[in-house]
């Protein structure tokens, strides 16, 4: 059974990831709300379609972030990476707005 501090973990570093790529002219919550980018259920984030270099270095920047953040809890809890990653996926797909794009379970990319 997943615990109460490994969600509580992966939450924060969602929610940290998101902030910390704020820096960047076009921000996290502005290319969810355009379509240009979307949550994957393996914790990162994708593009949608097609994207140019500014999404393209968001999407990167954010996801190198992630992947050190997740690495951190998977190290700290003794549980592989792979499933903190899944449970950040999980995470972040509940959290994503109405209207923002999320990887359904076949791959694509669907509205919720």
């Amino acid at each position: 059974m997943v615990s109460v501090r490994l969600i509580i973990a992966i939450c924060t570093a969602i929610i940290w990831t998101t902030m910390a790529s704020s820096v960047s002219a076009l921000s996290l919550d502005e290319a969810k709300a355009k379509g240009l980018v979307g949550e994957r259920t393996n914790g990162y984030l994708g593009a949608v379609s097609t994207s140019n270099a500014e999404t393209q270095a968001l999407i990167a920047d954010v996801n190198q972030k992630r992947r050190v953040a997740y690495e951190d809890i998977a190290k700290r809890n003794g549980t592989p990476l792979t499933a903190v990653e899944s449970l950040a996926g999980e995470k972040a797909i509940q959290n994503t707005k109405s209207g923002n794009f999320v990887e359904s379970p076949g791959g694509g990319w669907v509205k919720k």
